[in-house]
């Protein structure tokens, strides 16, 4: 079964990425406790008080966990967007463990800051406005936090960890199934997450993605979409590999085999000036895009849209991919399945490229489609028993 990631609207101001089942039929033996047990551990060496957050949808409703699984929906907010109630939940100290309870239904994000709780503020409409550091002016820029998603229902439990806003609280993800199998994914190497920050400063133009506090911690690395629309990092980075990876299909075909499970689902484009047209095995035109800009493939939006079917949709996602990670241009099959052929473009996406390079398993959520050709850091049980996130060692 393949996964979209897609965002989901919250409110009129902010919008949460989490990962969402499609086209999934419900397995009869996928049973799950209507209570699925979250243990988070704390072996992150830092000595600040640890504050999480389970937060989602239930039943068509915006809402909250506590500690024990019950979901409440969010009390009216207003305009301009109101105070949340604080439902923060304590988390554990460094070295020991907490665990939560995660309903049935729910599809959100589990939120864990160190040191002070993140504002969180509910919109007239009952949307709920969430951190977003990136935002001048947000209250939660200078607090040390970060999340994980999550998906559970009838089919079965989704969870993973995301870089796709930023990279900031290093943290892996697990989940054990009824047979007694853990699958684990999202750790760093050791050294990894001093890797990833001191790569990023090292380049003049991706240092300026990084944030750091007045005491001089380091809070996150944003994601280069994220930091231009914040106004630091260069919006138009991607520009000139873009305009050649996109004029390099002129006079020769584009082969996209969106389906890794049917290799013979085939569809052929080629650019005419800025438009790229696909045909169908029948020849038949099936779907056109634009050329896209920089910010159109930070986002996998705009020119790169992706729909919830079964041609535009899986194409847009295989050329997002590929110019993410600088494929396209350079090979003639997309999308290619060998990392070894990602991040090799000039200029290279530095952000994408030190994260994976530096994930025990190499796989990362990077960007909204990093599950093309299966990149993603995600763990999946259609009969779980548990799931775990464990704090990991900022070194």
């Amino acid at each position: 079964m393949r996964l979209n990631r897609k965002s989901l609207l919250v409110s009129g101001v902010a919008t949460v990425a989490i990962a969402a089942a499609v086209g999934v039929v419900p397995n009869a033996f996928a049973a799950g406790p209507d209570l699925l047990p979250l243990t988070v551990t704390n072996d992150s060496g830092r000595s600040e008080a640890v504050h999480l957050y389970v937060l989602g949808e239930s039943g068509g409703k915006l809402g909250y966990v506590n500690e024990g699984g019950t979901f409440t929906a969010w009390p009216a907010g207003g305009s301009p967007p109101t105070p949340a109630p604080d439902v923060a939940i304590d988390g554990p100290a460094q070295g020991a463990s907490k665990t939560l309870q995660v309903p049935k239904g729910l599809s959100g994000r589990m939120y864990m800051s160190f040191g002070d709780k993140l504002d969180f503020r509910i919109s007239e409409t009952g949307g709920l406005v969430q951190p977003a550091p990136w935002a001048g002016g947000d209250p939660s820029r200078d607090v040390l936090f970060d999340w994980s998603e999550f998906t559970y229902n009838d089919s079965g439990v989704w969870l993973n960890s995301s870089q796709v806003d930023m990279f900031a609280v290093p943290h892996s993800v697990s989940v054990t199934g009824s047979d007694g199998q853990t699958l684990k994914t999202g750790e760093l190497k050791p050294g990894g997450h001093t890797a990833v920050v001191d790569g990023m400063k090292a380049d003049p133009e991706f240092a300026k993605l990084v944030q750091t506090r007045g005491d001089g911690t380091v809070l996150r690395v944003l994601a280069p979409g994220k930091g231009a629309d914040a106004g630091g990092f260069n919006p138009d980075y991607l520009g000139g590999y873009i305009d050649r990876a996109w004029a390099a299909y002129a006079g020769k075909d584009l082969t996209v085999k969106p389906f890794a499970e049917q290799p013979d689902k085939i569809f052929t484009g080629r650019t005419s000036g800025d438009v790229m047209n696909f045909t169908d095995s029948t020849g038949a035109q099936v779907a056109s895009f634009n050329k896209p800009t920089s910010s159109n493939v930070w986002g996998c939006d705009g020119n790169l849209g992706a729909p919830n079917d079964l041609v535009v949709g899986p194409i847009a996602r295989s050329l997002c991919a590929a110019l993410f990670r600088g494929t396209l241009g350079t090979q003639d099959v997309e999308p290619s399945t060998d990392p070894g052929t990602f991040y090799q473009n000039d200029p290279a996406n530095l952000y994408g490229k030190l994260i994976h390079e530096n994930m025990a398993d190499g796989k990362a959520y990077a960007f909204a489609f990093d599950d093309v050709a299966n990149q993603e850091s995600l763990v999946h049980s259609g009969d779980p028993t548990s799931i775990s996130i464990n704090l990991s060692p900022f070194n």
